[in-house]
């Protein structure tokens, strides 16, 4: 398996930080914009998309501000890769903002390329295209 990247990208969401915040915990939120389906399993989400499926657990979870899922690897042990989401209100402006940080082995350009339409997805399923 080759080493995968870290990058962090930022989108304009403008929806408020509770309501975003049950887009990113919920399995059954998770599920309309994330993966085809997420299932939470002693302690764990398991994260199914067409032909992969993929573990993790909640790292860090601030109500309304932070969510971080810490991969997992077969056996249950931590990957060193995760997904986190970061809420951020700007103060001049209130807008609301999500930074998403991930790891991938693919290139910046097409990283991001699925992260904007993931969140083109959630925002649709927030009503705020």
């Amino acid at each position: 398996m080759s080493k995968k990247k870290k990058y962090q990208f930022e989108f304009l969401i403008k929806v408020s930080p509770a309501m975003l915040y049950q887009y990113l915990t919920s399995p059954s939120a998770l599920s309309q914009w994330f993966a085809d389906d997420v299932i939470f399993r002693g302690g764990n989400y398991i994260f199914i998309w067409t032909d992969t499926k993929e573990r993790a657990k909640l790292d860090r979870n601030k109500k309304n501000e932070r969510v971080r899922f810490q991969w997992l690897d077969e056996e249950g042990n931590e990957t060193g890769y995760y997904t986190d989401f970061r809420i951020m209100i700007d103060e001049l402006t209130k807008d609301t903002s999500l930074i998403v940080t991930d790891f991938s082995e693919d290139d910046e350009e097409e990283t991001a390329l699925l992260w904007e339409n993931m969140i083109d997805d959630l925002k649709h399923v927030l009503g705020v295209v």
